[in-house]
């Protein structure tokens, strides 16, 4: 594949990194912060950064196993979480060929409908069961993920980044 200009070469991510962030993601969504509906699901930032940067390594199976492990944490309808999170994973993986061309806050300005028909799935789920709908604040959450996607992303790709030009006879 061309590289879009401007844009450096990436060494491979290593599996422990992917797995640490993402046990991390879901360690911040347990945290006992009561039902705060325009708190960002930072899981699901995660798994879409991983499924778009690495689509062969995080998938629609390890999507389901950690919305189901959050869909236990949260005493939710089960399988609430895991339908949004392969949901996301699904149309991330999808597209993830274009929006490797784009800049970091593009890319969050194409990833803001699908953050937000996830937590619209969620919330879809929860109304259908008898659940109380908690109101238009729950769009809240989707705005705040795309916000954060830029320092997510520079965060995470900083461990794979090369240095520039380390030697002369080897120009990669």
């Amino acid at each position: 594949m061309i590289m879009p200009r401007g844009q450096q070469l990436l060494l491979p991510a290593n599996p422990l990194f992917i797995v640490f962030t993402l046990l991390l993601g879901l360690a911040i969504n347990m945290l006992p912060l009561g039902r705060i509906v325009w708190l960002p699901d930072w899981l699901m930032v995660l798994l879409a950064f991983w499924s778009l940067h690495q689509p062969q390594r995080v998938g629609l199976g390890i999507a389901f196993l950690l919305g189901l492990i959050m869909d236990v944490d949260r005493g939710s309808l089960l399988g609430q979480h895991a339908l949004a999170y392969t949901l996301l994973v699904y149309v991330t993986g999808t597209i993830s060929r274009r929006l490797l061309w784009f800049s970091s806050p593009i890319q969050a300005l194409h990833l803001l409908p699908l953050f937000a028909l996830a937590h619209g799935v969620q919330v879809l789920l929860r109304v259908a069961v008898g659940g109380i709908f908690p109101g238009p604040l729950f769009l809240v959450a989707p705005a705040i993920e795309t916000v954060l996607w830029p320092v997510v992303s520079a965060l995470l790709l900083a461990p794979q980044r090369r240095a520039p030009d380390s030697d002369e006879n080897r120009p990669l």
